[in-house]
């Protein structure tokens, strides 16, 4: 067995001297909450999306949250999503009483297509909620175009998103809402916090608000007055904002999206190669043909399951100081949502029982990656 300092990590969050000292700044100038830096980390990365506005958030389920909140969805609506996705996508249609409709997803890319959500769509349905799933895009264009004739409104949840491209475009560019993660496994971070994208400036200013309490004026704009602010509380609203702290290592971090990208997609390449080699019924998840992944996840899907199951391949790894993690989680699954209704979802339960997600981050070298083939062709069907 490999020692403790030979392990692998599945995922490891490039961070630098360049952040530490953007965090020190923030902390030096005495201006450390939501602030200046939060705002000018806003418009930046609302250009580097092609949205024209950015609303930092505290995660991205809570921008989950205040989308579905921003389309004054309730008791009685339902919203489709994929139970294959982390179960915050799920859980925020319940934070606001609406109900998830479980649909199931492309077998290829692990996404929600118009065709699997037209299969679950009511009555009551209201939204959808498209996840671009490991940072694979959706086919945006087809969902937009079906939505659209089904009057039904469309989140993009691009929590893995940051940097992949659609039909020509960023991954974000003319959607109606768009909610971003910046957690330390997703492909920038600050630690932790998230953003709403959004073409609509009136809906932008009411996400403002919302991220803070319901408040009209933002503690920056009662800083920057000459005269006193008296605010007023137009709505129930949440505690939901970024530090100028984190906003101050987002903006080091968007500043290296495309090399972080690049990176990603060289080793996801490399993989693609020693695998076709090593081991050809695995399949990799790869670009679809109408964008450009992050590969925040590399998860690979046996052909026929694995001869003992996915999970003993989980501790062969583990006993060689491999750090894999299973695949895409299936939020119907759970228990929360044990006695929650829903059609049948093949595709999602075939990747939720066999995925697995291989080791990737920007650090990683290529005697690493042959080690994660070479203790995964032990373990895996040739």
């Amino acid at each position: 067995m490999s020692g403790a300092q030979d392990r692998i990590p599945v995922m490891v969050p490039w961070l630098g001297e360049e952040e530490a000292q953007a965090a020190a700044e923030a902390v030096r100038s005495g201006w450390v909450a939501q602030g200046p830096r939060v705002a000018a980390f806003e418009q930046a990365f609302a250009e580097r999306v092609g949205a024209a506005h950015g609303v930092a958030v505290s995660s991205c389920t809570t921008a989950l949250h205040l989308s579905l909140v921003a389309l004054g969805l309730g008791p009685g609506d339902e919203v489709v999503v994929p139970s294959l996705s982390f179960i915050a996508t799920a859980n925020a249609v319940r934070y606001v009483g609406a109900e998830p409709v479980f649909a199931d997803v492309d077998l290829a890319t692990g996404n929600l297509t118009a065709e699997t959500i037209a299969a679950v769509r009511g009555e009551r349905t209201r939204a959808v909620v498209l996840v671009h799933q490991g940072g694979v895009p959706a086919d945006v264009e087809a969902v937009r175009k079906a939505c659209a004739q089904w009057d039904v409104a469309i989140v993009e949840d691009a929590a893995c998103a940051i940097g992949a491209t659609v039909a020509g475009g960023p991954v974000g560019a003319g959607a109606l809402l768009a909610a971003w993660s910046f957690h330390p496994r997703k492909v920038i971070t600050t630690g932790e916090g998230g953003m709403v994208t959004t073409d609509d400036a009136e809906v932008a200013a009411r996400l403002r608000r919302l991220r803070e309490h319901g408040m009209n004026a933002s503690a920056a704009e009662r800083h920057a007055s000459r005269t006193p602010v008296l605010e007023q509380y137009l709505e129930v609203g949440f505690n939901y904002r970024m530090t100028d702290i984190q906003a101050a290592v987002g903006l080091v971090q968007l500043g290296k999206l495309d090399e972080v990208v690049g990176r990603r997609r060289a080793l996801a390449a490399r993989y693609d190669a020693l695998l076709a080699a090593e081991l050809p019924r695995l399949r990799p998840v790869r670009d679809p043909a109408h964008g450009t992944t992050t590969f925040q996840s590399y998860w690979v899907l046996p052909e026929d399951g694995w001869p003992e199951g996915r999970d003993a391949v989980l501790a062969g790894l583990a006993e060689a100081g491999i750090s894999a993690r299973r695949g895409i989680m299936a939020a119907h699954l759970e228990p929360a949502y044990a006695d929650h209704p829903h059609a049948d979802l093949p595709v999602t339960e075939r990747i939720t029982r066999d995925s697995l997600i291989l080791p990737l981050f920007h650090t990683m070298t290529e005697q690493q990656q042959d080690r994660v083939v070479e203790a995964l062709a032990r373990e895996a069907p040739r």
